[in-house]
């Protein structure tokens, strides 16, 4: 999976106008949780104006519910 990910990165950074059909096959709970981890926890908001502390009091739930909304693409 992170291979995929980091292969994505570079195409994006070293192809000008980089075209990706889809990424939603890499999309997983696990990917998720690890991106969730990975975030500085300093930053602004959401839009949704949740920070990271507060959407990691129910991270299993949340990106359980995520994973789905992105699934049917209902955002």
């Amino acid at each position: 999976m992170e291979t995929k990910l980091v292969r994505i990165a570079e195409i994006s950074a070293t192809s000008k106008h980089p075209i990706f059909t889809s990424v939603y096959h890499l999309i997983n709970e696990d990917m998720l949780k690890q991106c969730h981890k990975e975030l500085d926890g300093n930053k602004a908001v959401g839009i949704d104006k949740v920070t990271k502390d507060e959407y990691g009091k129910n991270l299993d739930r949340n990106i359980k519910e995520l994973v789905q909304r992105l699934k049917k693409q209902i955002l």
